[in-house]
C-alpha cells in the first residue's frame, strides 16, 4: 500500500468529491440491506400472517429483536391506513418495496457521479505532472531510458493506476459498509445464521490472498514488455527510410513479435490469475449459502421454541435473511477483485512514481539568480568531462567575448558538440567552470541562462504544426510581422510566401512536407525571432546540399551580425570568417587562430581544409 498512499496525494484537490462520495455510498450501503428488510412485510401478506399482528403497536425490545420489530411496525402501519383491504395493503408494500429500491439506485448513481470527477481529475494531474517531469528531465536521462517506455508509463500505466487504485476509492467506503449494514440487520434476524457468514468471510479471503500473490509481478512484466514494443515501434517510425532502404523488414518484423510473443505469454498468466478469481469467490459464495440454506431450513422446519409449536425461525425472515446473505456476497466478491487491482495498480504506481521521483542532476541551485542581459563574455574554465566511463573533454579552457565568433572545428569525437550541451546547460561539467560574465551557470537558473541563447542544430527539428507556431516557439507573443520579418532574415520568405496557407501552413511530422534546407531555414528564422544574444550553431549546414547550403549560410551570417556566435562547424567553408577558428582533437584544443593563420601555420586546420578541398 506504499504506493497507493503517495498517489493517493493527488486526491487532495478532489476531496469534496471523495466526502459526497462517501456521503451517498453511506446512504446506498443502508439503502442496499434495507431493501431485503421491507420484503418480509410483503412476505408476510402473501403467508396470510398480518391478522395477528396489527392489533396494537408493537414494542422494541431490543437490537437483536429489530427483525421482528420492523416487521410488525411497517404491518401495523399499513394495517392502519388499509385496515382489512388486503389488496391496498399489497399495494402500499410494493410501493414501499419500489420506492427503498429507487433511492437505493439514485443514491448509488450520486455516489458515481461524484467519484468520476475525482478519478478523472487525478488521472489528469497525473498525466500532466508525469510529461512536465518528462520535459524537466536531462537528455542524459533517455540515453539510457527508451522513449517508449515512457511513453507507455504516461499511458497506460497512468490509466492502469485509475482502473485499479482509483477504482479502489469506489469500493473501500459502500462495500464494507454494505457489508456491515446488511450483517448487522441479519443479527435482528438471527445470530447463528450469521455466525456462519463471520466465517465465510475470513476464510475466502485468505483463499483468495493465496491466488494474488504474484500478480504484482506478473503485471510488472506485462507493463514492461508493453514499454519495450512500444520503443520498438517509435524507433520503427523514426528509421523506416533506413529499414526500407537495407531491406531490414524482415529483422525488424522478428524483434517486433518476439516482443509481442512475451507479451503475450505474459498477459496470459496475468489473465489467466485474474480470471481465475470469478469462479472462486463464486463457488465459495455458493458454498455458504448451501450450508445456509441447510441450517436456516432446518430451523424453519424442524427446530422449534419453546412451546413446541412455533418455528425456530419464520419462512419470511430466511427468506429476507437469504436475501441480505446474497447481498453480501456482491460487495465481497467486489473487495476481491481490489485486491487483484491494488496487485495490478502496485506495478504500474511503481512505474510511474519512479518516473516522478526521479530528481535532476541538472536543477536550479535552491539561491539560483535570474540574468537577464550579456554584457562580457563566456568562459570555459580547465573543463573536464566524460559521458560515463569516456572522457570528452580534458582541462578545456576557452573565452568567447561578447561580439565575437568561435568556430570550433576537428574530427568526429572530439568534443565539440559537447561543448554546446555543457554551455546549455544540458549536461554539467564534471570538473571546472563555464561562466556567463563571471557568473558560475550552475548559479544561474536554466530558463534565464536558456534565455540568453538561441540554438541551430543539425537536425532540424520541427513540430507537426503551422509555420507560424514552429517559428514563433521561443517568443510566443510574436506578431505575424515579425514572424515574416525573421522569415526574410533567415532566407525561408521565399518559398513560405508561395505556400498556400502561408504561415498557416502544416510542416507535417517532424517537418516532413519540408526539404532539409526549407526546415534547416525554419530553424533559423525561429532562432532569429528569439533574438538572443548569444547564438549557438552545431553544424547546421552539415547535411545540406550546395545549393540548400549557400542560402542557410547567408541566412546564418544575417543572423550572426551583432551577436555572440559559437560555431560548430563540419563544413570548413562556412566559418572562414569567424574572429577565432578553434581546432579540436580528442577534447583538447591543438590550434587556434584566424583562417590566414591557421592555413600559415600549415598544421592540423590546413590539412583538414586541404581533404576538404579535395572532396
Amino acid at each position: 500500500m506504499e504506493y497507493f498512499k503517495k498517489i493517493a496525494n493527488y486526491i487532495r484537490p478532489y476531496k469534496k468529491y471523495a466526502f459526497l462520495n462517501i456521503f451517498f455510498n453511506i446512504l446506498y450501503a443502508l439503502f442496499s440491506a434495507l431493501a431485503f428488510m421491507v420484503l418480509m412485510p410483503l412476505l408476510s401478506i402473501l403467508f396470510d400472517k398480518n391478522a395477528e399482528k396489527i392489533t396494537e403497536e408493537p414494542v422494541y425490545q431490543g437490537f437483536t429483536s429489530f427483525a421482528d420489530y420492523f416487521q410488525k411496525y411497517v404491518n401495523y402501519t399499513i394495517s392502519e391506513i388499509a385496515g382489512s383491504d388486503v389488496p391496498l395493503a399489497l399495494t402500499i408494500v410494493i410501493g414501499l418495496i419500489l420506492s427503498v429500491f429507487f433511492f437505493k439506485n439514485i443514491f448509488n448513481y450520486l455516489a458515481m457521479y461524484f467519484i468520476t470527477f475525482l478519478r478523472n481529475g487525478v488521472l489528469t494531474d497525473l498525466r500532466n505532472d508525469m510529461y512536465k517531469k518528462t520535459v524537466e528531465l536531462p537528455l542524459s536521462f533517455y540515453s539510457e531510458k527508451r522513449k517508449g517506455d515512457v511513453m507507455a508509463r504516461i499511458g497506460t500505466d497512468v490509466l492502469e493506476i485509475q482502473h485499479s487504485f482509483l477504482s479502489i476509492l469506489e469500493l473501500v467506503v459502500r462495500e464494507p459498509l454494505t457489508i456491515i449494514f446488511t450483517i448487522l440487520f441479519m443479527l435482528t434476524i438471527s445470530v447463528k445464521l450469521t455466525i456462519f457468514v463471520f466465517v465465510f468471510i475470513p476464510i475466502s479471503g485468505y483463499i483468495i490472498s493465496l491466488i494474488g500473490k504474484s500478480l504484482k509481478k506478473q503485471s510488472d512484466r506485462v507493463q514492461k514488455e508493453q514499454g519495450t514494443f512500444l520503443s520498438l515501434l517509435e524507433e520503427t517510425l523514426g528509421g523506416l527510410k533506413v529499414i526500407k532502404g537495407f531491406v531490414a523488414e524482415p529483422h525488424f518484423n522478428q524483434k517486433f513479435q518476439e516482443s509481442t510473443g512475451r507479451f503475450l505469454k505474459y498477459s496470459n498468466k496475468l489473465l489467466n490469475r485474474l480470471n481465475l478469481a470469478k469462479p472462486t469467490s463464486e463457488f465459495l459464495g455458493i458454498l455458504v449459502i448451501g450450508v445456509l440454506l441447510w441450517y436456516g431450513g432446518h430451523m424453519v422446519l424442524v427446530e422449534k421454541l419453546a412451546d413446541g409449536v412455533t418455528p425456530a425461525l419464520d419462512g419470511e425472515k430466511f427468506l429476507a435473511f437469504m436475501g441480505l446473505a446474497y447481498n453480501i456476497l456482491t460487495p465481497a466478491k467486489a473487495l476481491s477483485r481490489a485486491s487483484y487491482g491494488v496487485k495490478k495498480g502496485n506495478a504500474a504506481a511503481e512505474r510511474v512514481l519512479e518516473i516522478l521521483e526521479t530528481e535532476s542532476p541538472i536543477a536550479d541551485a535552491p539561491n539560483a539568480k535570474t540574468k537577464d542581459s550579456f554584457d562580457a563574455e563566456v568562459a570555459l574554465n580547465n573543463v573536464t568531462f566524460q559521458y560515463e566511463e569516456a572522457s570528452v573533454l580534458k582541462n578545456f579552457s576557452l573565452k568567447i567575448p561578447k561580439g565575437r565568433t568561435v568556430a570550433l572545428v576537428g574530427q568526429s569525437g572530439s568534443g565539440k558538440s559537447t561543448i554546446a550541451n555543457l554551455v546549455t546547460r544540458f549536461y554539467d561539467v564534471n570538473e571546472g567552470s563555464i561562466t556567463v560574465d563571471g557568473d558560475n551557470i550552475k548559479s544561474l537558473t536554466k530558463s534565464s541562462l536558456r534565455g540568453l541563447m538561441g540554438l541551430v542544430t543539425q537536425d532540424s527539428i520541427l513540430f507537426n504544426d503551422s509555420i507560424r507556431n514552429n517559428v514563433k516557439l521561443g517568443k510566443q507573443d510574436a506578431t505575424d510581422d515579425e514572424i515574416i520579418e525573421a522569415l526574410k532574415i533567415a532566407n525561408a520568405w521565399e518559398f513560405v510566401k508561395d505556400l498556400p496557407e502561408v504561415l498557416d501552413h502544416n510542416v507535417g511530422d517532424s517537418g516532413g512536407k519540408l526539404s532539409g534546407g526549407q526546415k534547416q531555414r525554419l530553424s533559423i528564422a525561429r532562432a532569429v525571432l528569439k533574438n538572443p544574444p548569444i547564438m549557438i550553431l552545431d553544424e547546421a549546414t552539415s547535411a545540406l546540399d550546395t545549393e540548400s547550403e549557400r542560402l542557410v549560410q547567408v541566412a546564418l551570417e544575417n543572423m550572426m551580425k551583432n551577436r555572440t556566435s559559437i560555431v560548430i562547424a563540419h563544413r570548413l567553408s562556412t566559418i572562414q570568417n569567424a574572429d577565432l577558428i578553434v581546432v579540436m582533437q580528442k577534447g583538447e584544443i591543438v590550434e587556434q587562430g584566424t583562417h590566414q593563420e591557421l592555413i600559415a601555420k600549415n598544421g592540423m586546420y590546413s590539412k583538414l581544409v586541404q581533404m576538404q578541398s579535395i572532396s
